[in-house]
């Protein structure tokens, strides 16, 4: 069975940074493709950015590109998403995903497991 354990979510003010780590047991991850989702409340889920199997492809959200960073290291069976510049409307339940193609793309329907989600507040 698919699992993940999301973590490095919290409270930071805005201009802040955090790093989210996806930990995946009791599979390898070089056979997915990678994303990373969030949910505010009352709104969707969406996408955030994603990664192929190999880690050559990589997509970001309009929203984010600039100031977030997906990465991968299938040694330690992990998958990273590194925010920079913060802003309020970042906060949100972040939630990393597995994809059995290629590359997973931004829309959750991509993907097949999910994570339990960790929370990002960006307030100061």
């Amino acid at each position: 069975q698919l699992q993940f354990v999301e973590s490095g979510g919290g409270l930071v003010q805005p201009g802040g940074s955090l790093r989210l780590s996806c930990a995946a047991s009791g599979f390898s991850l070089d056979y997915y493709a990678m994303g990373w989702f969030r949910q505010a409340p009352g709104k969707e889920r969406e996408g955030v950015s994603a990664i192929s199997k190999s880690g050559i492809s990589i997509g970001y959200a309009d929203s984010v590109k600039g100031r977030f960073t997906i990465s991968r290291d299938n040694a330690k069976n992990t998958v990273y998403l590194q925010m920079n510049r913060l802003k309020p409307e970042d906060t949100a339940v972040y939630y990393c995903a597995a994809s059995p193609k290629y590359f997973g793309g931004l829309r959750p329907d991509g993907y097949d497991y999910w994570g339990r989600g960790t929370q990002v507040t960006v307030s100061s």
